[in-house]
């Protein structure tokens, strides 16, 4: 399994966690809904990694290294 989606598989169960915390305890609002926000961003944060190391990968792999040039 991709390291990604252990993390992203573990956020989303604390996440998990801390809904079933709020319908438990509705004065519990504000913390769950932080986490919600941070878990999002995180989530946002991942996705944006891996776009960008795939798009530098994948230009590092069209990089000639035959001899051309000078």
């Amino acid at each position: 399994m991709f390291p990604e989606l252990i993390i992203l598989r573990h956020l989303f169960t604390v996440l998990h966690g801390r809904w079933e915390a709020l319908r438990a305890d509705p004065e519990a609002g504000y913390s769950t809904e932080a986490v919600i926000v941070t878990a999002l961003l995180a989530a946002l944060a991942l996705t944006a990694v891996g776009i960008i190391v795939a798009k530098v990968v994948s230009a590092a792999n069209n990089i000639s290294t035959t001899g051309g040039g000078g």
